[in-house]
């Protein structure tokens, strides 16, 4: 099935982070169903999932009220030509849950709300140039952004030229982007935290008074932090406001929602209460449809009634702790450890020198899969049970045993089956290039 898909797909994947060259060369394994944290492949094996749909996944695979809720509308109609009164409810939650936001659009994917923000921030400031911060490694498919990434063939050199970037927690970076292109940046991109990185104390707040000051427009990715921080966002945790912030992954437990909300001059040049020339914000045939809105709606629910960020930085902690433990008592604590927020764990992999090896990624990612964890991360939900991290850190012991005698002969040779895993995001197929048929 995985080489029918790279004869019909691009790739083999819709995704890039999802693809094959992602994961061992000879253990692609195609899924046919979940529940909860654990998904089937079609050859019957069972692995506890990490990452949950990149990270979309925050309440389980099949959560039944989400579903039934999305079976509900589903019931009544998914697409008019009119907008439903399921819009405004979904409005209503969310603006109540982020704070200092007015109005908010839906839309079906993230890439859409961002490059949307920014055409906001340009028509608002009349400026071109935007600032994003380097050391995150995603924001949009849309040229602003790809045109500065690794995999940016047709994007024109004009449009590279329109973006610049800085550092996180640095806020002289960030200055020294507002000197040399004075007058210039329409907006600054940041997530306001990420899995590795917490903001220095003062840090959202000096970018904020720094956007005040140049007269830019701040804008929060709140795709990963967002219900997975907190409902509301780093925004609700660092109490820092932005002018604009982009959502999704998480937003309908793997229903295709995305939403960019923010300040009510800015969002209404969008609108019909403006003098100014109109922006065209955001307009898709499949953003209000019902399913979505549904599902979001029970989201909202099931974190104003339960805990979902508590359980799963609970069960995050105890996994991260319990791997750390292991890897010390396994001599290999130098080369593999878990870090991160509970919530968004991630595992380092190196080599006996103690440096990035993607070999030794492919190693753990490998010996994972045979033990039955399937996962680039160790990013949890709250679906994950006691017992599934008892089950994950049992893994973890037979894959570092094998990652032991790795490091001892200071190579991955006669242990790794295949090629090693390659950057999403790189110049060419290369070195998981294909066969031509």
């Amino acid at each position: 099935m995985q080489a029918r898909l790279h004869e019909l797909v691009p790739g083999g994947a819709h995704t890039y982070a999802r693809a094959s060259d992602q994961y061992p060369e000879h253990m692609t394994p195609i899924l046919e169903r979940g529940s909860g944290a654990h998904v089937w492949d079609v050859d019957g094996n069972r692995f506890v999932e990490y990452g949950m749909g990149l990270r979309a996944v925050t309440l389980g695979h099949g959560y039944e009220p989400v579903l039934a809720a999305v079976r509900e509308a589903m019931a009544n109609g998914i697409n008019f030509t009119r907008p439903t009164a399921l819009e405004l409810a979904a409005a209503e939650d969310f603006l109540a849950g982020v704070p200092g936001a007015d109005m908010v659009k839906f839309a079906k994917n993230g890439s859409d709300a961002t490059t949307a923000a920014l055409r906001l921030a340009r028509a608002a400031t009349g400026r071109d140039k935007v600032a994003i911060c380097a050391d995150q490694p995603f924001f949009s498919v849309d040229d602003w952004f790809i045109g500065t990434a690794g995999m940016n063939a047709g994007i024109p050199e004009s449009a590279r030229e329109l973006t610049v970037s800085f550092r996180y927690n640095d806020l002289d970076s960030l200055r020294a982007l507002f000197e040399v292109h004075s007058g210039q940046i329409a907006a600054v991109f940041l997530e306001a935290a990420t899995a590795l990185r917490e903001p220095d104390p003062g840090f959202l707040e000096g970018v904020r008074e720094i956007c005040d000051r140049e007269g830019a427009v701040l804008v929060f990715d709140e795709m990963i932090t967002g219900f997975r921080w907190a409902a509301g966002g780093a925004q609700q945790v660092y109490g820092v406001r932005p002018d604009l912030s982009c959502w999704g992954k998480a937003m309908g437990n793997g229903f295709p929602i995305a939403a960019l909300a923010g300040k009510r001059e800015l969002m209404e040049l969008g609108g019909l209460r403006t003098d100014a020339a109109r922006v065209f914000l955001l307009s898709t045939t499949h953003g209000p449809e019902t399913a979505s809105l549904a599902a979001f709606r029970a989201v909202v629910r099931a974190y104003r009634e339960t805990d979902p960020v508590g359980v799963m930085e609970r069960r995050g902690a105890v996994l991260a702790d319990a791997v750390n433990e292991l890897s010390l008592e396994l001599g290999t604590s130098s080369a593999v450890s878990v870090i991160g927020r509970p919530s968004c764990l991630v595992f380092t992999t190196a080599d006996a020198e103690g440096k990035p090896s993607q070999e030794f990624r492919t190693l753990f990612l490998q010996e994972l899969l045979r033990h039955g964890v399937l996962g680039q991360s160790f990013v949890i939900s709250a679906a994950h049970t006691d017992a599934d991290v008892e089950h994950t850190v049992n893994a973890v012991r037979a894959a570092l045993e094998v990652y032991r005698k790795a490091l001892d002969a200071g190579s991955t040779d006669g242990l790794l089956d295949g090629r090693p895993v390659a950057p999403a995001l790189r110049s060419h197929a290369e070195p998981r290039r294909l066969p031509d048929r």
